[in-house]
């Protein structure tokens, strides 16, 4: 434990597993709206990243994105599955990081049931545009810096803090095994 998080007088640090963790997964996601969707995790090499909004997370916290069949993002999926997801919900709050292996489909079932008009946007002959691929995301590890009761309590303590030279911080941190 690192010296601030010592003095503090209350526990900050929170592992999570199971439904507790796809709970927090989904609401620190829907916090961000979109994330930084990174590949090529090489060690001691910078790793790709694009801003991606995932079209769905389901019940297994699995995420899913629509991609164009001759994205990089495909070709480095297809050399190496591993991926990194990189959220933040708001200046001071909601951030998480998940890591995890992106598998690649055509599944005709799946891109009709992710398919948004707005989508048309990038695949310009619709839901039958023949570049439409489906990326799903299987989280596997993740970390998550969130506030325990929102951010005007996380103020009002830092406040208190500063005045009394006392650390009070609401922040919650911690692991996010899935």
């Amino acid at each position: 434990m690192d010296s601030i998080n010592r003095q503090q007088p209350e526990d900050n640090f929170k592992n999570l597993a199971g439904t507790e963790a796809l709970e927090k997964i989904r609401e620190l996601a829907k916090a961000a709206g979109s994330c930084f969707f990174c590949t090529q995790m090489r060690t001691s090499q910078p790793f790709d990243t694009r801003p991606m909004a995932a079209e769905k997370i389901d019940d297994e916290g699995n995420f899913w994105f629509l991609s164009a069949n001759d994205s990089h993002k495909n070709s480095e999926l297809e050399a190496d599955p591993s991926t990194q997801l990189l959220f933040q919900g708001g200046a001071h709050t909601d951030f998480m990081t998940l890591y995890g292996k992106s598998y690649i489909s055509r599944d005709k079932q799946k891109i009709d049931e992710l398919w948004d008009p707005m989508m048309k946007t990038w695949f310009t002959e619709g839901k039958d545009d023949p570049r439409i691929t489906v990326i799903q995301f299987k989280p596997e590890q993740g970390y998550y810096w969130d506030t325990k009761h929102g951010m005007a309590v996380a103020l009002l303590k830092r406040t208190v803090g500063a005045i009394k030279g006392e650390t009070y911080d609401d922040s919650i941190e911690g692991n996010i095994n899935i």
